[in-house]
């Protein structure tokens, strides 16, 4: 009926209805515009869709200025907890936060095999003519060998062996659904040279860590990349947890040229919070030494600042709020809901 009799079909719910997987049949979307047009009441209709190319795309030339667009990303660590559902660290980093590893009986290592395979065949074809799949598979580990690092396209593209042209096309695709995104620098200037080039992170532990080739959390446990997988999994939570309120993202990292780096700096209120993330459980001395350096290069010796780490326990040192990783979501909504740091 959707297709036969587009206008039929919608004329009949005339409170609204959710249509799921609208990419499918197109034309719906210029009669979406007619009818409301006609009807201005807001949100009568919730346009989903598993493929979000053909939606955005139906969208943006059809339905302009009549939407809101609502990001709808894998779990947080607050919805696990408060679901029970969520998972010691090292299995978390493992699994993810993809809703089917939580509700269904699927290894991480099955789910994550089929996911990878059917977005190469299906997304990545329909945005890039991928003309060898192997080399587009062989990029997509080495970006996920890269998580929580400065982009470098020469590097990743010579690794790759193709072109700096081809690998920034690729990295669009790669963030255009979601499986990637690069964190900025924040460029406020304390009389030192600062990075310019984003942080590549992906939006999921749970993939970045399949694409490494890490299959049981004795490998995540002693695995090099510990630390940026951490990293990955606190980076996206701060996104993940402003998006679901419906915010734009708020956070920047910070780097100078001689590698006094702050994993994460959030605006608020026209103040920055810098926040050092640490995946120990132990928490060490020189945590806080580019917390200390940062806040003398900001002028601010005595400004709240944020340790967030592998641990369990919520403490106070050295005017560091120490934040153990399960209560990340806690401490943004802390954030989002006065303007100010604590």
């Amino acid at each position: 009926m959707a297709e036969k009799d587009s206008r039929g079909l919608l004329d009949g719910f005339k409170n609204g209805a959710v249509l799921d997987e609208i990419q499918r049949v197109p034309q719906l979307f210029s009669y979406l515009q007619t009818h409301v047009d006609k009807n201005l009441v807001p949100g009568m209709f919730v346009l989903t869709g598993s493929q979000q190319f053909g939606l955005l795309s139906g969208i943006t030339q059809s339905l302009a200025g009549r939407v809101g667009l609502v990001h709808l990303l894998p779990f947080t660590s607050t919805e696990l907890l408060s679901a029970r559902k969520l998972p010691a660290m090292d299995a978390l980093m493992l699994r993810g936060f993809y809703p089917p590893l939580f509700d269904r009986e699927f290894t991480p290592s099955d789910w994550f095999a089929a996911y990878v395979s059917t977005y190469i065949e299906r997304d990545a074809r329909q945005l890039i003519n991928i003309r060898n799949l192997s080399v587009f598979q062989r990029f997509v580990k080495m970006c996920a060998a890269r998580t929580g690092q400065i982009l470098n396209l020469s590097t990743l593209a010579a690794d790759c062996g193709i072109t700096h042209n081809t690998a920034s096309s690729w990295i669009s695709v790669l963030e255009a659904s979601y499986l990637v995104h690069l964190l900025q620098p924040h460029y406020k200037n304390f009389n030192k040279r600062l990075i310019k080039a984003p942080k590549l992170y992906f939006w999921d532990v749970g993939l970045a860590s399949w694409l490494m080739g890490i299959r049981d959390i004795e490998q995540i446990r002693f695995h090099s990349q510990r630390g940026a997988l951490f990293e990955t999994f606190v980076i996206s939570e701060f996104l993940k947890e402003r998006f679901n309120q419906g915010l734009p993202s708020n956070i920047f990292f910070w780097r100078d040229h001689k590698g006094i780096e702050i994993d994460l700096l959030v605006e608020s209120s026209g103040a920055l919070l810098p926040i050092e993330i640490k995946s120990g459980q132990t928490i060490a001395s020189d945590y806080f030494t580019n917390l200390k350096r940062w806040q003398a290069l900001a002028g601010q010796p005595d400004s709240a600042a944020w340790l967030i780490y592998g641990g369990d326990k919520e403490l106070m040192r050295e005017n560091v709020s120490i934040v153990p990783w399960k209560y990340i979501g806690k401490m943004t909504n802390r954030l989002t809901a006065d303007g100010t740091t604590p």
